[in-house]
C-alpha cells in the first residue's frame, strides 16, 4: 500500500501563496488609479469649459489608461481577500497572472486601434491642432512617469521568497550558476575542471564538472576546502551525481574566501568573491506580472506620449505631416510586442507550465541521488515565489516514508507546497 501525505512548507495548510510584495504592489496600483482618475476629470472638465476637444478626448483616453490599471488593482484586492478561501484548492496566488493575462489582451487591442487610426490618417489626413495637441502630450507623458515612478522599484515583478544577498553569473553551461563571470577552472594532470557554487532553488554547495571529455571524476578523491580571510577552514566533501560532483553540506555565508580543490593527482587554489544579486532563470518562477502588467500599461502610454511629441514636433516644424501616423504605428508595433511577451508568458502559467525546468531536475536528484527512483513528478507555480510540487517515489527503503522525503524537499526554496506518494519499488516495477 502507498503511503500518500500532503504539506505546504512555508505556508502551512491555509494554501496562502500570494507573493511576498502584494500588498505593497496593491497600495501602489490603487495610487496610479487615483493620479490617472484625477487627471481624467481635470483633462475632461477643462476640456469642456473651454471648449477643448482634444482635451476631453485625451480625459477619455486616460480612463481607459484608470481602467486598465483598475484591473491590476482588483485583482490584488480580490486575491488578498480571498486568498484562505478554501474554494479556491491551490489559493488565489494566479489571480495576478490571470489579471495580467487579461491586461496582454486589452493592451493588444489597444495596438490594434493605434495601428489602425495610423494607417487611416496616412491614408486621409486629417488637420492638426499642434497648439492643442503638443501641450496635451506633455502633460500625458508627465502623468505617465509620475506613474511609472509610483509603480518603481518593482517595475520587473519579482517578488522573491528568502534569498541570499549576492549574485551568482552563468557558469559553463545553462543549469549552473556560478559566482562570478565564470566557473573557474583547475588543470591537473588527469584533466580539465571546473568548480562553481551552484545555487538554483536550494542552498548554495559546491559543484566540480569535467571541462573535457577525457577528464574523469571520483568522489572518494576530490574535497574542497574553504580558507576564508579571518583564517578559518571547512572541508567539504562530494558526492557523485552523475556527470558532476557536488559538496554535501551547503556553503555558509559569506561566499568570499579561497578554495583548495584536492583531486587524486594534486592540489589547485581557486577564488571566490560576493557580488551583487542578479536576476536569473529563477525569476520566471518569483514574478509579479499583475504589477508587470500594470508597469508595462504605463511604459506604453509613456512610449506612445513620446512618439506623439516628437511627430507632432516634427510635423509643425518641417510639414512632415505623415510623422504623425508614422509614430503611431510605431508605437503600436512596440505596445504588441510587450502585448505578445506578457501574454505567453501569463499564459504558460494558467495552462501549468513549469516556469523554472531546473527546479524539477533538482527535486529529482535529490530523490534519486538516495537510491530511490522517482516514478511521476509534477512541479508548477501556484503564486509568485511558490513552486508547488506532486512527487511519486518508489523506494525498497521500508522506513522511508512520505516524512523522510518532505524533510529531503524542504531545503529548497519557494517549494512551498509538496505532496507525495510512497511506493515499494516493486509496485513500480
Amino acid at each position: 500500500m502507498s503511503d500518500f501525505k500532503d504539506a505546504a512548507f512555508g505556508a502551512g495548510h491555509d494554501h496562502i501563496f500570494l507573493g511576498a510584495g502584494h500588498e505593497k504592489n496593491e497600495r501602489k496600483t490603487w495610487a496610479v488609479i487615483a493620479l490617472c482618475s484625477a487627471m481624467m476629470l481635470i483633462e475632461i472638465v477643462g476640456g469642456s469649459m473651454f471648449g477643448s476637444l482634444a482635451l476631453v478626448a485625451d480625459g477619455l483616453h486616460m480612463s481607459t489608461h484608470a481602467g486598465a490599471m483598475l484591473i491590476a488593482a482588483l485583482a490584488y484586492t480580490y486575491a488578498r481577500k480571498h486568498a484562505a478561501d478554501p474554494r479556491f484548492v491551490f489559493g488565489t496566488g494566479k489571480l495576478g497572472d490571470l489579471a495580467g493575462f487579461t491586461s496582454a489582451i486589452v493592451l493588444a487591442m489597444i495596438a490594434v486601434l493605434i495601428g489602425y487610426e495610423a494607417v487611416s490618417r496616412f491614408l486621409s489626413p486629417v488637420p492638426i491642432h499642434f497648439g492643442e495637441a503638443i501641450p496635451i502630450a506633455v502633460v500625458g507623458l508627465l502623468v505617465n512617469l509620475a506613474s511609472v515612478w509610483l509603480l518603481s522599484g518593482d517595475h520587473h515583478g519579482h517578488s522573491h521568497g528568502p534569498s541570499h544577498g549576492h549574485s551568482h553569473g552563468h557558469g559553463h553551461d545553462d543549469d549552473e550558476h556560478a559566482y562570478g563571470d565564470e566557473a573557474q577552472k583547475i588543470f591537473a594532470p588527469s584533466g580539465v575542471f571546473a568548480v562553481s557554487i551552484f545555487e538554483d532553488g536550494v542552498p548554495p554547495v559546491f559543484r566540480i564538472t569535467p571541462a573535457t571529455a577525457s577528464s574523469r571524476l571520483d568522489a572518494s578523491t576530490v574535497s574542497v576546502t574553504t580558507v576564508r580571510p579571518d583564517g578559518t577552514q571547512q572541508v567539504f566533501a562530494l558526492v557523485d551525481r552523475g556527470g558532476y560532483l557536488e559538496s554535501k553540506d551547503e556553503i555558509p555565508e559569506p561566499h568570499a574566501f579561497k578554495a583548495i580543490v584536492r583531486v587524486r593527482d594534486g592540489e589547485h587554489e581557486v577564488e571566490f568573491e560576493e557580488h551583487e544579486h542578479g536576476h536569473d532563470a529563477h525569476d520566471a518562477a518569483t514574478r509579479d506580472h499583475n504589477i508587470r502588467s500594470a508597469y508595462i500599461h504605463v511604459m506604453a502610454d509613456a512610449a506612445v506620449s513620446v512618439l506623439a511629441i516628437i511627430g507632432l514636433v516634427l510635423a509643425r516644424t518641417f510639414g512632415w505631416m505623415w510623422m504623425d501616423p508614422l509614430a503611431g504605428v510605431i508605437g503600436a508595433l512596440v505596445i504588441a510586442n510587450w502585448s505578445y511577451g506578457l501574454m505567453r508568458d501569463t499564459g504558460a502559467i494558467l495552462l501549468d507550465m513549469s516556469p523554472d525546468r531546473r527546479m524539477a531536475e533538482n527535486v529529482r536528484h535529490a530523490i534519486e541521488d538516495r537510491g530511490d527512483k522517482v516514478v511521476d513528478l509534477h512541479v508548477w507555480r501556484v503564486g509568485p515565489g511558490h513552486m508547488s510540487a506532486v512527487v511519486s517515489v518508489a523506494t525498497s527503503e521500508s522506513q522511508r516514508d512520505s516524512r523522510f522525503y518532505h524533510a529531503v524537499l524542504e531545503r529548497f526554496m519557494g517549494l512551498s507546497h509538496v505532496t507525495v506518494e510512497v511506493q515499494p519499488s516493486q509496485v513500480a516495477a
